[in-house]
């Protein structure tokens, strides 16, 4: 049953990349079919309540998995700081710690807005890495509107299948995009079972090949997220506070 159901979930990855890569390729690349918003700085907020990916101020959400071969830890919080990017946008500061251990492997503030509609945009990050030598790596970083790095979109307002959408884009940085594949059943995670969830698949140039997944439920956001190639790598919520 474990090799079937592995058989139908590459088969199924396979028949909706053959739908989406065209245009996942395509986009944005800027021949011929460039990738650049018209964004109204006005339209947007600081206040997100899309049911798919809320982020109440206050909120801390901690989450287990493995990456890179070893156990990690992440603990999201939606601070009360904001951020006006170069695009002119006023985003919210999310912050995202990961540990092993307790050993510090990486922080980053995210930045995103809502716009009138409800989608909630992807603004950028501001990105460390540290590395096992004691350097830190920072080269992950970027934002909207400075060497040409556009915004995109991490949740639609009415996210349907097989809807698609560019989620950041900075050439040979941050090219990834995203898929609705799935609405309604549940998922269960340390943080309990989870109903009418939203499932999406997402992939970017700059690792062709590798997909991965990402497990959404109302009123929370990410539940689980994992790489449906490669080395075994996947992050589950545990807790919610706030």
């Amino acid at each position: 049953m474990k090799k079937l159901s592995a058989v139908l979930a590459v088969v199924a990855i396979a028949a909706t990349i053959a739908v989406w890569a065209p245009w996942a390729s395509s986009a944005g690349s800027g021949s011929g079919s460039p990738y650049e918003p018209v964004l109204d700085p006005a339209s947007f907020t600081t206040t997100i309540d899309n049911p798919y990916f809320p982020l109440p101020v206050g909120r801390t959400l901690t989450y287990r998995g493995v990456k890179d071969g070893q156990t990690q830890e992440d603990r999201v919080t939606v601070t009360d700081q904001t951020k006006t990017v170069a695009e002119g946008i006023t985003a919210r500061v999310v912050t995202d710690v990961a540990t092993h251990d307790g050993a510090l492997l990486e922080k980053t503030s995210d930045w995103y807005a809502q716009d009138k509609q409800g989608n909630v945009w992807y603004l950028g990050e501001d990105t460390a890495h540290y590395l096992p030598n004691g350097k830190v790596d920072t080269s992950g970083s970027w934002e909207a509107g400075v060497h040409d790095a556009e915004p995109g979109i991490v949740m639609e307002a009415n996210p349907q299948i097989p809807d698609a959408y560019r989620q950041e884009f900075l050439t040979g940085q941050a090219e990834d995009t995203a898929w609705i594949v799935d609405r309604g059943g549940s998922t269960t995670v340390p943080y309990g079972t989870l109903k009418n969830v939203l499932t999406s698949l997402e992939a970017t140039r700059l690792e062709p090949g590798a997909y991965d997944q990402k497990v959404y439920a109302p009123g929370i956001g990410i539940a689980r997220e994992q790489a449906l190639t490669g080395p075994p790598e996947f992050a589950e919520l545990v807790s919610v506070t706030g």
